[in-house]
């Protein structure tokens, strides 16, 4: 079976070829899977979804939807995907509807009403949707974008930063939005600068520096890797504690600084605390910024063969 998208050592240059906005990059996004193209702002991101939108040429390498080129047959590829643009593009002199049954009629569906309604419904836009769009706020007009990007049922869905600038309400709508059409069986391929949401929705993530991808794996198993646990340990009174762990004493309190795969009582074992003067032990995992930060700050790391 052809996968949804498979980017094979894409290479895009600028300024006659002396400038690399991408650097032989490689990843697949599975069938089904919510896969996170990630990076600080300049490090090739847009630039990789415009390539695969066919906006863009690649200088070398190749982009393929569903085992099709997009150079090759650009009109299959974006029959089979949607896309949200990081800008608001809009069309202010239309109302809501008229711009999605307008879409519509780019893919050639000229009886798209209730697909429109379902994406209206969805998207808490059905009581706007005879609004003209300037009349929208600007969360609005995001969801707006998102219900164009749907409105073929596209199998392949290219988000590039959907939530930039909209309220954290809106934004835990529109992951559980993008939770439902993953579940659906849609593949998804989402850059954003919000790594707690990369965190809980990517099944496996890319991240990518200077145009070049520095790690590309599951989300977990990234986390587990590049990341250390916090152990804060509260006394009843203050011990002589010694460990290489042991990374600051403030009182009572004791931080330790440990590997991710050490259970707790492995660690207590190791420390040697002495459980009648244990009052209290908070456990802090690390995080995928955490992750994000170590790899983007390295320039060693490379992506095994």
């Amino acid at each position: 079976m052809n996968l949804p998208l498979e980017i094979s050592n894409l290479r895009k240059a600028y300024k006659g070829g002396t400038v690399d906005a991408v650097k032989g990059v490689t990843f697949t996004v599975k069938p089904g899977e919510i896969f996170g193209l990630l990076g600080p702002n300049g490090a090739g991101k847009t630039t990789i979804i415009s390539t695969i939108t066919t906006l863009e040429k690649p200088t070398s390498g190749s982009v393929q939807v569903f085992g099709v080129d997009v150079q090759k047959d650009p009109l299959f590829t974006k029959r089979q995907i949607g896309v949200v643009h990081q800008e608001v593009i809009t069309s202010g002199f239309f109302d809501v509807e008229e711009i999605l049954t307008f879409h519509s009629g780019y893919y050639g569906l000229r009886n798209n009403k209730e697909r429109i309604h379902f994406l209206l419904e969805k998207l808490s836009l059905f009581e706007h949707r005879h609004k003209k769009v300037k009349q929208l706020s600007g969360g609005m007009k995001r969801r707006l974008m998102i219900a164009k990007a749907l409105v073929h049922n596209p199998k392949l869905l290219l988000l590039d930063e959907p939530t930039a600038g909209v309220d954290i309400r809106l934004r835990e709508d529109l992951w559980r939005f993008v939770e439902e059409l993953r579940n659906d069986g849609m593949s998804i391929l989402l850059t954003t600068h919000y790594l707690e949401e990369a965190q809980q929705l990517c099944d496996r993530v890319g991240i990518i520096n200077l145009g070049s991808l520095v790690e590309l794996g599951e989300t977990k198993a990234i986390i587990r890797q590049y990341t250390h646990k916090k152990i804060r340990v509260v006394l009843t009174e203050k011990h002589l504690l010694q460990s290489e762990y042991l990374r600051e004493v403030i009182g009572k309190e004791y931080l330790f600084v440990v590997p991710q795969n050490k259970t707790l009582g492995e660690f207590l074992s190791e420390v040697t605390i002495p459980t009648a003067l244990i009052q209290d032990i908070h456990i802090e995992e690390g995080d995928l910024e955490e992750a994000f930060l170590k790899l983007v700050s390295r320039k060693d790391v490379q992506v095994p063969l």
